[in-house]
């Protein structure tokens, strides 16, 4: 599945501001009416000045529609990000509406042009193009709530990561300030915003390495806190749903220094959690920030600093070998099915096509 560029999410207008642009391109209609008869001329000008402004606004609130991602066409990640960040109910929830002031316009536009046709007098005809007008202003009233939270939420969903679920992905996990932006801008290209005091990280980065021609996508999460999944804050959640939905291996980094944001007790029992969420899923637990550990932690493993470049190489290796995206299978070695479906191996012989 290919990954979503929320950068496209159409701008959301205010409400006036698409009434603005109907009413004015309704304006300019009667110029393009042509009929020496008043009467005539005057019914097929408000008919098409009705018409022109239920386009607009019509054309203007479907393009958002169809232009905004739909959840069920998304993967579990970005569903879940869209959940965390803004809310998928409430996602749905103005889309339909939206949709629903769509029809509203288109209906009430018919109704106006069939009642322009039975009048018999040119007043009746403007009465009925600005009653058309009051009512669609009614709709975007109605449903102005909707879209102006529409136009928050796009302000939101734009800064979300793109991950493609095509290429190898490692979520970056850990308490806040344990070097996790730090890291990634030394393994990867990306250049996540980073600081060196607690939450620096406001939302979910993404960078990214190659090898092989492959890339390798790294997401940054933000620093989760050790505490019960009902007291996370928005910005937590998105990093649950990272973990939970993405990723083909976990690298979990902990800090060991005095002045680490939490204790080694409340890391180990965060690094507990984060191994329920992601247990079919291989994890690396590397110690952060060796260029100022004191001393070398018993069940260190790995030791990296993004400062000094200690480990990071070896940590990029060892990130490769196990996500393994890179293995290739013997091309003479053929997948048959064995007895009772079971998986059996045998020699395969090819031969070059013949030219003809």
């Amino acid at each position: 599945m290919a990954s979503m560029d929320w950068r496209r999410i159409p701008t959301v207008l205010y409400p006036q501001e698409i009434l603005d642009k109907a009413f004015r391109k309704a304006s300019k209609q009667p110029d393009l009416v042509e009929d020496p008869d008043k009467y005539h001329r005057t019914r097929k000008q408000m008919d098409r000045m009705v018409q022109s402004a239920a386009d607009v606004i019509d054309k203007t609130l479907l393009k958002w529609v169809d232009q905004w991602p739909s959840l069920n066409a998304l993967s579990e990640f970005d569903q879940a990000l869209i959940d965390a960040a803004v809310g998928n109910d409430e996602y749905r929830k103005s889309l339909g509406t939206i949709q629903w002031a769509a029809e509203q316009v288109r209906k009430i536009a018919g109704e106006t042009q069939r009642k322009i046709l039975r009048l018999r007098n040119i007043e009746g005809f403007h009465q009925a193009r600005r009653h058309a007008y009051g009512r669609f202003s009614s709709i975007l009233s109605q449903v102005s709530p909707q879209i102006l939270w529409l136009g928050e939420a796009r302000n939101v969903l734009r800064k979300l990561p793109s991950l493609d679920s095509d290429e190898p992905c490692i979520v970056v996990a850990g308490a806040p300030n344990v070097g996790k932006s730090a890291l990634i801008t030394a393994l990867s290209s990306g250049e996540p915003e980073v600081a060196v005091y607690p939450f620096t990280t406001k939302q979910l980065h993404l960078g990214h390495f190659e090898h092989r021609r492959r890339v390798y996508q790294m997401v940054d999460t933000p620093g989760l806190l050790d505490r019960p999944m009902t007291e996370r804050n928005p910005i937590e959640m998105q990093a649950i749903a990272a973990l939970e939905h993405t990723g083909d291996v976990l690298l979990f980094l902990v800090d060991s220094t005095e002045g680490s944001s939490m204790s080694q007790q409340e890391q180990a029992h965060l690094l507990s959690e984060v191994k329920r969420l992601m247990s079919e899923r291989p994890m690396i637990v590397v110690h952060s920030k060796s260029d100022i550990l004191d001393s070398v932690p018993e069940d260190a493993e790995t030791l990296i600093s993004a400062v000094t470049g200690e480990g990071t190489e070896e940590l990029r290796m060892r990130l490769i070998e196990t996500i393994g995206a890179d293995e290739i299978l013997n091309p003479l070695e053929c997948r048959r099915t064995g007895p009772e479906g079971t998986s059996s191996h045998s020699t395969c012989q090819w031969w070059p096509q013949t030219l003809q």
